[in-house]
């Protein structure tokens, strides 16, 4: 899966704001089909993501949450939606590596439906519950697992599961969070999203946590609210000044080589090969944002 650095939910039984959403500056959209949408309107929440994707440039990803599977409508939801323009579906409530491939099958079963390519749609699990962080590393190896979410919301589904109060600072998600990111980096995912600050009007908050998480290892954020869109592009994302530093970083390393160094002096710093790979890793992720 290619990064996205801005996520943002929308409800998927209200039509207009998911062509708001598709409008907004965030990388990418989940259209919801579980639980900010009531039970009477789960048909109309379907229907309007095929009629989204149908209509979809490809410009922006596309992920759609399902019902889980202790539900009634996760067969539909997997059923209707899977298509073509589809980017992935983000998990929610798991509990084992099982619940993945459980919904691998249903998925499967889908792309042969609507002939879509078999195993195009990738699979982001959301990981809400005290099992699943518990067991993140199994869970990372399912199949088609592209990317993944922590949550760490206010009286969320995670805070009642693992019982912590929540605070600005995050201490006691700290742990949490940085199981998570090593997990995700151990298989190789670089896809690592968290969820979500819940304050919408306090833009000066959100940055904190932006940065904060970013500083953590994760390459975005799940977001409820247009407005959080541009700050956590500026926040996950590169900014001139260290995309600059980073190109001139890998430029002096490959000169020294050059001169049969393997090290060097940069901007007053001792850089070696551990540091350049740093830069070309960092460098990479920011144009595949483009």
């Amino acid at each position: 899966m290619r990064p996205y650095r801005s996520l943002l939910f929308v409800p998927g039984h209200k039509r207009d704001w998911i062509d708001k959403a598709l409008a907004s500056a965030a990388d990418a959209i989940i259209i919801d089909l579980e639980d900010s949408v009531p039970t009477a309107d789960k048909a109309l929440a379907r229907n309007n993501a095929l009629s989204a994707l149908e209509a979809h440039d490809g410009r922006k990803g596309i992920l759609i949450r399902p019902n889980a599977l202790d539900t009634d409508h996760f067969g539909a939801d997997i059923a209707m939606v899977t298509h073509s323009k589809l980017t992935g579906f983000l998990l929610p409530k798991l509990y084992s590596r099982d619940d993945v491939v459980r919904f691998d099958a249903l998925v499967s079963a889908a792309e042969i439906a609507h002939q879509v390519q078999r195993g195009s749609v990738e699979l982001i699990p959301s990981l809400e519950t005290a099992a699943s962080i518990s067991q993140v590393d199994q869970i990372l190896t399912g199949p088609r697992v592209g990317g993944v979410m922590a949550a760490a919301a206010k009286d969320a589904d995670v805070s009642r599961e693992v019982g912590f109060s929540w605070t600005t600072q995050g201490l006691e998600t700290l742990y949490l969070r940085s199981k998570v990111v090593l997990a995700a980096r151990a298989v190789g995912i670089r896809t690592i999203v968290l969820g979500l600050w819940q304050q919408v009007h306090n833009l000066d908050g959100m940055r904190t946590f932006a940065q904060d998480n970013s500083g953590l290892g994760y390459s975005g954020q799940v977001l409820i609210h247009p407005s959080h869109a541009p700050i956590a592009n500026e926040e996950y994302g590169l900014d001139e000044t260290t995309a600059e530093y980073y190109a001139g970083l890998v430029a002096a390393f490959e000169a020294g080589q050059a001169n049969g160094h393997g090290a060097v002096m940069f901007r007053g710093d001792h850089i070696d090969l551990a540091h350049a790979n740093h830069a070309r890793q960092a460098l990479e992720f920011a144009d595949r944002l483009v």
